[in-house]
């Protein structure tokens, strides 16, 4: 299984020519086996990016998201996640979304796709990009 950074997700569904070569073999591999997750932040980001019409959408803010998510798991906050936030380094993104996306990888033990280079230059992480 890998988690979707909330780019990712996003490119993944309007331009998925901005994946690099190893994030779409990464995602092909893992959609073929349903085994693709994001974080709950990255829907909170994305209904965010809906409303302000950053990103498109079609219907509700509600119809949108569940279009992006479709054939894709959600993994909660739970208490080693958010826990977890707090053990980056100190370079590492002060932005909460960031934080919470990065502790679900490092507690599921999930390789995170991301173009963030703050993320792809933490030794905590494992990524693919």
């Amino acid at each position: 299984m890998i988690l979707l950074d909330t780019h990712v997700l996003i490119w993944l569904q309007d331009e998925p020519r901005r994946l690099s070569r190893a994030a779409e073999s990464a995602i092909r591999r893992s959609r073929a086996t349903r085994q693709i997750a994001v974080s709950v932040a990255s829907l909170v980001e994305l209904a965010g990016l809906l409303n302000r019409g950053r990103v498109r959408g079609s219907g509700s803010i509600e119809s949108s998201l569940s279009r992006f998510v479709e054939d894709i798991t959600v993994l909660p906050i739970n208490i080693e996640v958010a826990a977890l936030t707090a053990y980056f380094p100190p370079n590492f993104s002060a932005d909460p979304m960031d934080r919470i996306i990065a502790a679900t990888a490092r507690a599921e033990g999930l390789p995170l796709v991301t173009a963030d280079r703050r993320m792809l230059d933490c030794p905590l992480l494992k990524t693919v990009w």
